[in-house]
């Protein structure tokens, strides 16, 4: 069974940093690619940042590079999302998910297997 489990959210003041965990198992996690997503209020899912499965190709959404970092550990089955200067506006639930191919995508559609997700609140 799949299973994507996110962690590390919570409440913050703006310009703080949070980093989320997703921990995988019950698949090869080192083949897929990964990514992070959010969902605010009111709002529809968008991407946030991917991953390729050999950690060499990353790609961010405009709202977040720069400030925002992912990375994996294939030993540990995990994916991060390290998350700095935060602002109000990335309040949301994060999720990750996995692609079901090695490439990554900023595509949602393309992701197959995703976690509950975790609250990521940031008070101004």
């Amino acid at each position: 069974q799949v299973q994507l489990v996110e962690s590390g959210g919570g409440l913050v003041q703006t310009g703080g940093s949070l980093r989320l965990s997703c921990v995988t198992s019950g698949l090869t996690f080192s083949s897929y690619a990964m990514g992070w997503f959010r969902q605010a209020p009111g709002k529809e899912r968008e991407f946030v940042a991917t991953i390729s499965a050999n950690e060499r190709t990353t790609y961010y959404s405009d709202s977040v590079k720069g400030r925002f970092t992912i990375s994996r550990d294939n030993a540990k089955n995990t994916v991060y999302l390290q998350m700095n200067s935060l602002k109000p506006e990335d309040t949301a639930v994060y999720y990750c998910a996995r692609r079901y191919i090695a490439l990554p995508s900023t595509n949602s559609g393309y992701y197959d297997y995703w976690g509950q997700g975790t609250q990521v609140t940031v008070s101004s």
